[in-house]
């Protein structure tokens, strides 16, 4: 795979507008090869080898001015500016100034020194706009380290906290001859991380050893001063790491780890360092829990109405094991993220200054000339080709989750913090293809056997269609809303959304989509068989009943589908199941837990499988009244079923309304107020619409007909204008939005007036379309398919849209919940 691909396919998806644009430095390459072969003269074959010859013979000339290269030094640095090699062999010279000397923010000007020769002007214009890349790309790194810094010193807080809390619960009377050591232990696990924190105030751009020399991309030797730092990078496994009570670390350990990050610190500096490092060595007590209370983080509904009510919460610590264990597993959750993002910043610095690495002998390759080594020597000394704090703090990181949350065990540890990647089976791909292929089988000789035998003009079938077929419709709904599941998560994984993150999946637990497809090709071939099992059903003559057992074969598969869906036992995508488990109570208990994107993606997804819900109305109705036994739906037929079948269409609506609610009470974002005004409207066109039915008079069809119609419009609007982001003003892509993940922006106005088109379908509702070839439960059947496929349509769109939002403001990391909270007012006393 060429390295453009690679570059792209190991970005931070949040992150990419802060990669280096790889791809139109290489555009801008491309201009000056073209240049070249257009405007400069091409020597023929004989005339190259004879300039071999002549070059082989004259290379003393060279070696001799390398020879002195190497006895005078290689770098010279005054005024911000670096020069490598002889003046007279120099391309560029590379500038750095200094914006805030004293954060060390560093602004790079490269000046071309050949601007006097032919097609001078495409490299000016390369080298400003490399500038521009690495500027940006050295700008976003520092300001992501600042905040991984910030949030190392507050894990330090909360581990202070844990030990304290520890000692508190195994000794509640404070006489264990252990608390000494407990307290030593405390405050060297502090000073881990606090010597990566105070080491970023000296960090500073350095000046590589000529002798220090790391392998480079290409695999040839290249001069580095972060020898140590890159050459982990590129290497999937780290060396042994020191653990946080060794007695080899020591405040003259820190001050030495921190003169790798600046060139020769001052004596203040180092003083300054050293008696950071004295004061987080002395023995602490126990006092750090009187300064912090408990976190409720756990939202239930009994502290919603608590919070509303305005009733007291009580966050005292109280001390026991159960609260331990919690507070525990949140930590470990804060560890396990914070992990995570230093991988995702070591990753980003080793791919640009690779990237950068590449344009530039890409650069030589082209022009013939010998800048690469200038330029890169600029990068080596830059913040992020020197600084290796994320390293160091990475290393204390997985000390310190090893020794506390794993209880030493290193392998356990190394396998929490780094997951495994999610690899794809085998077996997967062939239970895929065998359930799919059953499937198709069986729809294949059902097809057959209804032809075969007539069964559509035989006089049972309007039997069979009002009674059976309502039963089976209901997996028929589920399938295919899985396969449109499935094919949204193939064309996200396509265009790079971060579906698993937006969704909140724990990492390795997200179901691709061949996973899904293999469920939704086992449902089927399931309720494919089961259908061909009731096309020979058998009836008593004296009795005119049929076979109890053939016609519970619909509800045992039912029963059989809900028994696998809440299975405790780690079978069938346990942690999915879960997941689903978890979000559905949330959506049945809107009001009283906080609203996040899962929740309310599933309960839109309710709201397009109303037709499947009244199914699990008429399954009860059927089972319920024993009409089964003789297949009888006269229950179908009366005033209360038909009242809960509006009623029951209303409940995903409700969801949403609530959900809506809580949103708007907490965020106090009126958008959320609209959007609950929107499913008002449907939940009223859907009441207006059940009057209609009991009483089919000409005002009633005419308000069916009028709500029906406002909240379609109201709807649609919101699907496009809102949930997709289009229709934006001043956008560079007329009528859409500025950023788009599908080029073709045919797609997108298609998928416009898709939904339009199926968002009005459902006025069939209240117009009662009839044709003569079709059954009415057939109807009612097509337009909630078509409902399920416009749903599947918006489900792309709408995560395109929280995609590009995420990465407009490069949230690439989940906010984990931390179990204590310090009393800022005394924190500000001690400082």
């Amino acid at each position: 795979m060429k390295f453009g691909k690679e570059f792209k396919s190991q970005m931070v998806p949040e992150w990419q507008e802060a990669y280096m644009n790889y791809d139109y430095l290489k555009t801008l390459l491309k201009d000056i090869q073209d240049f070249n072969h257009t405007h400069k003269p091409h020597h023929p074959s004989t005339l190259k080898r004879t300039m071999t010859l002549y070059r082989s013979f004259s290379g003393l000339t060279s070696l001799s001015r390398r020879y002195s290269n190497l006895r005078s030094p290689s770098v010279k640095v005054s005024g911000g500016g670096e020069s490598v090699g002889d003046i007279e062999d120099q391309v560029i010279l590379v500038t750095a100034v200094d914006h805030n000397q004293q954060n060390h923010d560093h602004h790079y000007e490269t000046k071309f020194l050949k601007s006097s020769d032919v097609g001078a002007e495409y490299e000016l214009v390369y080298f400003r706009r490399l500038d521009d890349e690495f500027n940006k790309v050295n700008k976003f790194y520092k300001s992501k380290v600042d905040e991984v810094m910030k949030e190392a010193d507050l894990l330090n807080k909360q581990m202070d906290a844990l030990i304290a809390f520890r000692i508190k619960v195994e000794n509640p009377d404070g006489t264990n001859h252990h608390f000494v050591n407990w307290s030593v232990e405390m405050n060297e696990l502090a000073s881990g991380v606090a010597a990566s924190a105070a080491a970023v105030s000296l960090t500073s751009p350095r000046v590589a050893s000529p002798a220090t020399t790391i392998p480079s991309p290409t695999g040839t030797a290249r001069s580095n001063s972060r020898s140590s730092n890159v050459s982990k990078e590129a290497m999937p496994h780290m060396d042994a790491i020191k653990e946080a009570d060794q007695p080899e670390e020591s405040a003259d350990d820190s001050v030495r780890g921190g003169t790798r990050f600046g060139d020769s610190p001052s004596t203040d500096a180092v003083g300054e360092m050293k008696e950071k490092k004295m004061n987080v060595s002395r023995p602490a007590s126990l006092d750090v829990l009187n300064r912090v209370t408990i976190n409720n983080t756990l939202d239930t509904p009994r502290s919603t109405i608590k919070g509303m009510l305005k009733v007291n919460k009580n966050n005292e610590i109280t001390f026991g094991r159960e609260n331990l264990q919690k507070v525990e597993q949140q930590l470990q959750r804060a560890f396990v993220e914070f992990y995570s993002k230093l991988q995702l910043l070591k990753s980003f610095s080793f791919l640009n200054v690779l990237a950068f690495s590449k344009i530039m002998k890409k650069y030589d390759k082209i022009s013939s000339r010998n800048a690469s080594k200038s330029y890169l020597h600029m990068v080596d000394n830059s913040y992020i080709g020197s600084f290796d704090g994320v390293t160091r703090l990475m290393e204390r990181v997985e000390a310190t989750f090893i020794k506390h949350f794993t209880n030493a065990n290193r392998s356990k540890g190394i396998r929490i913090l780094r997951p495994a990647a999610k690899r794809e089976r085998h077996r997967t791909t062939f239970s895929l293809g065998f359930f799919a292929g059953c499937a198709l089988a069986l729809l294949a000789a059902l097809i057959l056997i209804v032809r075969a035998r007539n069964i559509l003009g035989t006089e049972g079938t309007t039997q069979y269609m009002e009674t059976l077929f309502p039963l089976y419709s209901l997996f028929g709904f589920i399938i295919l809303h899985m396969l449109m599941y499935a094919m949204n998560i193939y064309v996200w994984r396509r265009y790079r959304v971060n579906y698993p993150f937006i969704f909140g999946f724990k990492q390795g637990t997200e179901l691709g989509y061949r996973e899904v497809f293999l469920i939704s090709s086992a449902l089927a071939t399931l309720a494919l068989a089961s259908v061909l099992a009731n096309l020979d059903m058998e009836m008593d003559k004296n009795t005119k009943d049929f076979k109890t057992l053939t016609e519970l074969v619909p509800l045992l598969l039912v029963l059989f589908v809900f028994a696998v869906t809440v299975c405790p036992f780690n079978i069938v995508y346990r942690s999915s199941r879960y997941f689903l488990l978890v979000c559905l109570f949330h959506c049945i208990c809107a009001p009283f837990y906080k609203v996040v994107l899962p929740d309310f993606f599933l309960a839109d997804q309710l709201t397009s499988q109303v037709q499947a819900i009244r199914s699990i109305e008429y399954y009860i109705c059927y089972y319920g009244g024993g009409g089964f036994k003789s297949r009888d739906s006269s229950c179908k037929k009366s005033d209360v079923f038909k009242v809960f079948n509006f009623i029951v269409a209303s409940i995903p609506y409700l969801f949403r309304l609530f959900q809506c609610l809580r949103r708007l009470f907490e965020e106090k974002d009126a958008m959320q107020g609209y959007n609950a005004i929107k499913y008002f409207s449907t939940i009223v066109a859907v009441a207006i619409r059940a009057a209609h039915k009991l009483n089919n008079t000409t005002a009633w069809f005419t308000l069916a007909v009028l709500s029906s119609v406002i909240s379609a419009v109201i709807s649609t609007y919101w699907d496009i204008v809102l949930d997709w982001g289009l229709f934006q003003k001043n956008s560079k892509n007329r009528f859409l939005r500025d950023k788009l993940l599908i080029p073709q922006q045919n797609v997108y106005f298609g998928a416009i007036g898709l939904n339009i088109l199926l968002r009005f379908a459902w006025l069939q509702t209240v117009f009662n379309f009839k044709l003569p070839f079709l059954h009415m439960e057939a109807m009612v059947t097509i337009f909630a398919c078509l409902e399920i496929i416009r749903r599947g349509i918006w489900n792309f769109f709408r995560l395109e849209n929280e995609h590009l939002n995420n990465v407009g403001k490069y949230r690439a990391f989940k906010s984990v919940p931390l179990p204590f909270n310090y009393d800022e007012n005394d924190d500000d006393k001690d400082e």
